[in-house]
């Protein structure tokens, strides 16, 4: 029953941070529309040669993809922090880890997932094949949840700290590296022929750990903030 009770109050707080964010559409419109402008750029920047469209393409889509997911992450405790709301959360009975998962989860709903979806679009601007951009639309899919878990630690850090934008990429990028280089890499080795079995090994495994650790380590961080 506990669990029942548990699982119930996470699906409130979740339908509460969609429905919040889907009241600013142009802040959940905004990753997308970044995602498609830097990614439509490449192409026309570099030239009708398919082969190097090919080639450039798993590291530009996973590269825009990143910076993204990255716009929406400093807002992701604001402004529960702004009007007191996360304070009560912290001092109500309902533990703040579920908090946490739930603003992972609606920030990979929100910008994550809308990325997985028009990724393959865009793929076919370089020239890819129906199954590089179905490798791509994986790895994003395994890569980008990596991508939220992650950044809300960084978030819950930079809370309340002046240029917290700057902090915040400073610290989240050097994490986000081992995911870009593993995600890119999927689709990259795959064309080579040599299999993405390890790759995606690799961005599952990173998701695993980040569920299992990022909750925690936000839930720290969110209460050394609040103190």
């Amino acid at each position: 029953m506990k669990t029942l009770g548990l699982g119930s109050v996470l699906l409130a707080v979740l339908r509460r941070e969609v429905s919040l964010a889907l009241r600013q559409k142009g802040e959940v419109l905004t990753p997308l529309v970044f995602f498609v402008v830097i990614a439509s750029l490449f192409p026309l920047g570099v030239g009708p040669e398919s082969a190097l469209l090919q080639r450039m393409a798993p590291g530009v889509l996973w590269v825009s993809a990143l910076l993204a997911a990255m716009l929406s992450l400093q807002r992701l405790f604001a402004t529960d922090y702004a009007d007191g709301s996360l304070e009560q959360m912290a001092l109500s009975s309902t533990p703040l880890g579920l908090l946490v998962v739930a603003k992972a989860i609606s920030h990979f709903l929100l910008s994550g997932l809308p990325l997985v979806l028009m990724a393959p679009v865009l793929g076919l601007q370089f020239g890819l094949d129906g199954r590089a951009l179905g490798l791509l639309m994986l790895t994003l899919l395994l890569g980008t949840p990596t991508l939220s878990l992650i950044g809300s630690i960084g978030a819950a850090l930079t809370l309340g700290v002046r240029g917290a934008g700057v902090l915040l990429s400073l610290l989240i990028l050097p994490l986000y590296i081992p995911v870009l280089i593993f995600g890119a890499g999927a689709v990259e080795s795959d064309a080579a022929g040599m299999g993405a079995g390890g790759h995606l090994s690799l961005l599952a495994a990173m998701l695993v750990l980040s569920i299992f650790f990022a909750p925690i380590a936000t839930t720290t961080a969110l209460r050394i903030s609040l103190e």
